[in-house]
């Protein structure tokens, strides 16, 4: 499907690695330009560097979005090589165990910092490139907002907040035609997925359990449908959808498990 985005120039925070780096992908075969923000050196120039070598043009920035000087540095410099913005994915973040009971009121305004100010303040950033081009914005969000966790509530917080800002950007936004939508992610394979599954005693064990509670086919979402979704939302083929939280997680957090 030609999705109409050939040239369109979509930032993506934590575009080097998981989700983000698929997020990278799919827009770079649709011929858009993807503007990757990450702060992981290693995995920003692997990503690069792997659409490079396929004559892919990419635009790229090495930065840690809790800072904002740093968040700053990062738009200078997109509005130097990129001159302007088509769209913005927020999807950097971390689910870091910060908890009620573990936790402390200094480590939890920590995690929402890393979880949830950056996505304001990047579409803060962004938003007069997209006021002029009617870019989009999509979230990507998870399901501990829905479900809850337990001893995560520094990341719960700002899921919360994600979906949130999702509906109400999109209401403030509709007079200049920005569609705002987010992405809810539940059980996805990434990096961060396989560090958190490597500390229980027998992980593959984990694994099977979970996949075992998954509706759709018993197996974990794939960060390619995450993308696929993700850059759909982007296109001008989704251009009467807006302040929606769509779900892909083959059923996982709203069907009858005992199914």
């Amino acid at each position: 499907m030609n999705l109409k985005l050939r040239n369109k120039v979509i930032v993506v925070t934590g575009g080097a690695s998981g989700i983000g780096k698929a997020i990278t992908e799919c827009l770079v075969k649709e011929n858009a330009i993807p503007f990757i923000i990450d702060k992981n050196e290693t995995n920003l120039s692997a990503t690069v560097q792997s659409h490079i070598s396929r004559n892919k043009k990419v635009f790229y920035y090495k930065a840690d979005l809790t800072d904002q000087n740093q968040c700053n540095e990062a738009f200078k410099y997109i509005k130097k090589e990129a001159k302007s913005i088509d769209g913005l994915v927020n999807n950097a973040g971390i689910n870091d165990g910060i908890g009620l009971e573990s936790g402390s009121a200094k480590e939890f305004l920590a995690s929402y910092h890393k979880n949830a100010v950056h996505y304001y303040y990047m579409a803060k950033l962004c938003l007069p490139d997209l006021k002029k081009k009617k870019g989009p914005i999509v979230n990507i969000s998870s399901k501990v907002a829905t479900t809850g966790q337990g001893g995560t509530s520094g990341y719960a917080a700002s899921i919360g907040a994600r979906n949130a800002l999702t509906r109400e950007w999109a209401v403030e936004l509709l007079p200049y035609g920005i569609r705002v939508n987010a992405v809810v992610v539940a059980e996805c394979f990434t990096p961060l997925y396989k560090k958190w599954v490597s500390k229980f005693n027998d992980p593959q064990k984990k694994i099977n359990e979970i996949e075992s509670r998954i509706p759709l086919k018993n197996r974990m979402t794939k960060p390619k449908e995450i993308a696929n979704t993700v850059v759909f939302l982007l296109s001008e083929k989704s251009g009467h959808t807006t302040g929606q939280l769509i779900y892909i997680d083959g059923g996982y957090t709203h069907l009858d498990r005992a199914i």
